[in-house]
């Protein structure tokens, strides 16, 4: 355990559900701390919590609190920039003399005594993590590594396998990552998102840039070729210090080559569809070199990669019909999809069903969203669902829809999303979105079953 964090026997987490927090969660679990917490619902992640007798409520109420909680000489609070400053129990904190701590600087206390290795960008993070996490768990590196996805090959949002060496997602929500300091350090993308917190693009790289002045004096920073920021570069067919060459997709996974900048690896094998996915892989694989990972141990655990949940997660995978599911919800990410799908399936229809996330991103990026769905053979939206934010006038899905190039589009409510499903003769069916439409998921693909 960090020095920063000894002398907390208890913590409580404001906002315990979310993928993040619940990684921290379990991390203090596994460490012997008592941990409890609030959340605004139920959900899967809350139940697996409870599992591990962590004790939570549903209800913002300081009265619900377990009175061990309610010491601030031995309780640490932790909590989410989601939180709205109402909440009264993160005001009672506040007002009480507890320490209260948002999640990146708890991320940022675990990690600076250990090896950090950290992976930011607007697209890609998870994704990246749970790789990098999965090739030096399998090298045999005592790491502990954080994610924002349920991984598939430990069905968790933490690996745990020592202390010595911490792998973490960087998120710029916020600018949060500003309170981590890494030893490497990689940067996916920089396209323009969260413009409710940042304003505007140039904020944006300004984060990024500082992100990237964070790191440890002997430390590395990696680039995806082509970002305004000087690094160890890594790209697609290019002249990159690492870059994949000679793509090949057999049985329906990728095989290729990695050039590196003392050698090159051969035959490759990877698992996940789509060009972005590869590009992942090879940044993953860059820093666990870098890292000093054996060359043979890597080739062999990049082969064994399975995914994250909600990252193109495949459902119904037959010869007739396929159902795949993403957490797609930015117009560069549904580019992304896109392409990965019409690689697989370049003679099948495609139905799109979209959920919007956010107001103000749909507002910010409008015209691309209207792009970036139009080539699907069929396209269904839903609702735009609000997450922390209040209506804006004027911004709704049928504002989106009517700018959508493509004859075959519907907006739909939940409640006949099946009906238009069945309607459609598609055999690829993809849904996206990072709001609740993935409790959708396996109702559809019940019916679907059935239906076959």
């Amino acid at each position: 355990m960090s020095k920063g964090l000894a002398w907390a026997t208890h913590i409580y987490f404001i906002g315990i559900g979310g993928i993040g927090m619940s990684a921290l969660a379990r991390y203090f679990c596994a460490n012997n701390k008592m941990v409890a917490g609030y959340d605004k619902t139920a959900s899967a992640i809350t139940e697996a919590l409870e599992a591990l007798n962590v004790k939570i409520h549903f209800e913002d109420s300081v009265a619900a609190i377990a009175p061990e909680f309610l010491n601030p000489d031995n309780t640490l609070v932790v909590y989410t920039p989601a939180i709205p400053h109402t909440h009264s129990e993160l005001n009672y904190f506040k007002t009480k003399g507890f320490q209260v701590l948002k999640r990146s600087e708890v991320l940022g206390l675990i990690t600076e005594n250990t090896f950090c290795l950290a992976v930011a960008g607007t697209h890609g993070k998870t994704t990246t993590t749970s790789i990098l996490g999965h090739l030096m768990y399998e090298c045999d590196v005592e790491l502990t590594a954080f994610l924002g996805g349920v991984s598939e090959n430990y069905n968790s949002n933490l690996i745990l396998k020592g202390t010595e060496v911490s792998v973490v997602e960087a998120d710029e929500y916020d600018r949060s990552f500003l309170t981590l300091s890494p030893d490497l350090a990689c940067i996916t993308s920089m396209d323009a998102d969260h413009l409710d917190i940042y304003g505007a693009e140039e904020a944006l790289h300004e984060s990024f840039k500082a992100f990237s002045e964070r790191i440890k004096p002997n430390g590395q920073l990696f680039v995806k070729n082509g970002l305004p920021l000087s690094g160890i570069t890594y790209g697609i067919e290019d002249d990159s210090d690492y870059s994949i060459q000679n793509i090949k997709i057999e049985n329906g996974r990728y095989v290729f080559d990695v050039k590196t900048p003392k050698t090159t690896l051969k035959n490759l094998k990877f698992n996940l569809p789509g060009r972005h996915n590869l590009q992942n892989a090879l940044i993953a694989l860059a820093m666990a070199l870098e890292y000093g990972c054996s060359q043979e141990q890597l080739v062999k655990a990049l082969a064994t990669y399975k995914g994250v949940k909600r990252r193109f997660t495949y459902h119904i995978k037959t010869d007739n019909l396929v159902f795949i599911d993403d957490y797609a919800h930015h117009p560069k990410e549904i580019n992304a999809v896109y392409q990965a799908i019409s690689e697989m399936y370049p003679d099948q229809k495609i139905l799109a069903i979209f959920q919007p996330h956010l107001y103000s991103r749909t507002r910010d990026f409008i015209d691309d969203f209207a792009k970036s769905l139009a080539p699907f053979n069929e396209v269904v939206l839903l609702d735009i669902y609000p997450a922390r934010e209040l209506p804006i006038e004027g911004v709704n899905s049928q504002w989106l829809l009517d700018k959508i190039n493509n004859e075959n589009k519907q907006l739909v409510s939940k409640s006949e999303l099946l009906k238009a499903i069945q309607k459609s003769d598609a055999q690829v069916i993809i849904t996206m979105g990072a709001g609740d439409i993935g409790k959708e998921v396996n109702m559809i693909k019940n019916e679907l079953q059935l239906a076959n």
